[in-house]
């Protein structure tokens, strides 16, 4: 496989997805860059939006498509925001810092900083593909009481990793990708690639 789309509109994916996939020779073209709009999510599991979104880029692109679900998991908010991660303080507009606000009120007095970032890719070789290849990671470690960092996105700046005593934002590029959610997922993704 020398070319595939990347099935989002998210610059901080995009350039992680880029970071990866470059130096193994293979070309990476963004939906946008083919005029393709960001898929439906209406389902409840990041698989199932995942395979959407992959079938989507795929079919309108004739190309093979990588998307990817993911989001932080907390666990005294019974796994939420989960799949609405994104979105999880609303999407008029979709915003970073509201999402990292309303998780802060959301923790306030909650002992329990347990969380967890969840990725899982699948990777469709035409909008039909009846085997897609599919990844998951997972990343450990807890949401912080106050933000630090100016790197990464998302919830970045609150995900506290104790072995590190770091936030995911004080961690350079490959640090991040050695050991987050999205990097483990790729590891999965390209061992079955070579494995097929």
């Amino acid at each position: 496989m020398k070319k595939l789309v990347i099935a989002s509109n998210n610059a901080g994916k995009l350039r992680e997805f880029q970071h990866m996939l470059v130096p193994l020779g293979i070309e990476v073209i963004t939906q946008a860059q083919l005029g393709i709009g960001e898929a439906e999510e209406p389902h409840c599991t990041f698989i199932e939006n995942a395979l959407a979104k992959a079938r989507h880029a795929s079919r309108l692109s004739g190309l093979p498509a990588l998307a990817d679900d993911s989001g932080i998991c907390v666990t005294a908010l019974g796994g939420a925001p989960g799949v609405y991660s994104a979105r999880y303080a609303g999407d008029s507009p979709k915003s970073d810092q509201a999402n990292n606000d309303k998780l802060m009120r959301d923790m306030r007095g909650v002992t329990d900083r347990r969380a967890h970032y969840y990725c899982v890719l699948v990777l469709v070789r035409h909008a039909d593909d009846p085997q897609p290849v599919i990844a998951e990671g997972e990343w450990h470690g807890e949401i912080a009481h106050e933000e630090r960092g100016d790197g990464g996105f998302g919830y970045d700046p609150m995900f506290w990793l104790p072995e590190l005593g770091k936030m995911s934002s004080e961690l350079t590029h490959d640090q991040k990708h050695a050991i987050s959610h999205r990097g483990r997922a790729m590891k999965v993704l390209l061992q079955r690639l070579s494995a097929a």
